[in-house]
């Protein structure tokens, strides 16, 4: 199975479809009359289906094992076709898609058992995904394409000479993977001086997101919240929750990180972890949501 543990968990919906065609009129009288001879045809086919979605993971050998949350199943008689329809709900870090096409295809394959003694010419027809929600694609061209960033390194260390970045190169990666251009990328010493004229610099020149990574731990050189906290505007609570929850999940030591997040103005300062992962993973627990600030923004500039 492929790796999902950087994914944060949304809402995923899909629903999915299959046409079983008879070929009389009778077939569809003994459904809906209930005098098909293995049974109730809608109300077996409903425990099948249900089934069906439930054991996906066990038959689909690349199919991640999930909770599932709500699964429904509606029929629709269209002349000789029955129109399957299956809807499958999770709130979980990978979509339905396939639980709910498996569901659609065991219900129409049931199906097709209980009628065959009835009807030699039952036909399964498109079986296929109707629709999808949550994840990735849902904010596919939702953001703005014409967003700007500058990178700050904040490290003694790093900026002497005695260490490689990593963590300010993790940031980059991702910011391109969302379609950010990078502006400047910097290493700056833990001095709160540089850490303010870098962003007052950055916000000048119209830069969309300054995001620093480094100096916000505990010890008595880690500045840059402190720094930062004096010139933006407001703060943003909720960007700072949602990178601390996803660290708590991945390392018990995420709840000592001092990481902000803030605007000035229309700019969009963020201050991560200096460690790789910490990095990496503040930049996973926020992208590419975190981009529709610049929405928000405009809305609040309209208003």
């Amino acid at each position: 199975m492929i790796d999902i543990t950087h994914k944060s968990t949304t809402l995923r919906i899909a629903t999915a479809q299959a046409i079983v065609k008879v070929s009389k009129q009778e077939t569809i009288d003994a459904i809906n009359n209930k005098t098909v001879p293995k049974g109730d045809v809608f109300a077996m086919c409903r425990a099948v289906g249900l089934l069906g979605v439930k054991q996906t993971p066990l038959i689909l050998a690349d199919c991640h094992p999930m909770p599932i949350e709500y699964t429904g199943i509606d029929y629709e008689i269209n002349g000789l076709e029955i129109v399957i329809k299956m809807t499958v709900k999770t709130i979980y870090k990978t979509g339905v898609e396939v639980e709910a096409m498996h569901g659609a295809s065991v219900v129409a394959l049931n199906m097709y058992d209980m009628l065959k003694p009835i009807d030699k010419g039952v036909e399964i027809h498109q079986i296929k995904l109707l629709h999808k929600k949550g994840g990735k694609s849902d904010f596919t061209d939702r953001f703005r394409k014409d967003l700007s960033a500058a990178v700050v390194v904040c490290s003694d260390t790093i900026s002497a000479g005695q260490k490689e970045d990593k963590a300010g190169k993790a940031i980059i990666k991702k910011l391109e993977e969302c379609g950010v251009e990078v502006k400047d990328y910097v290493i700056i010493p833990d001095e709160v001086d540089q850490i303010q004229s870098k962003a007052n610099s950055y916000i000048e020149q119209g830069i969309n997101m300054v995001i620093y990574t480094g100096g916000t731990g505990l010890s008595s050189r880690d500045v840059t919240p402190e720094a930062l906290k004096s010139i933006i505007d407001r703060e943003i609570p909720g960007i700072e929750e949602a990178i601390r929850s996803y660290g708590q999940e991945r390392t018990p030591y995420s709840m000592m990180s001092r990481s902000i997040a803030g605007v000035k103005g229309n700019t969009l300062v963020l201050a991560l972890p200096g460690s790789t992962n910490g990095a990496k993973e503040s930049m996973d627990a926020i992208f590419p949501a975190v981009l529709h600030v610049f929405q928000v923004l405009k809305g609040t500039n309209h208003s």
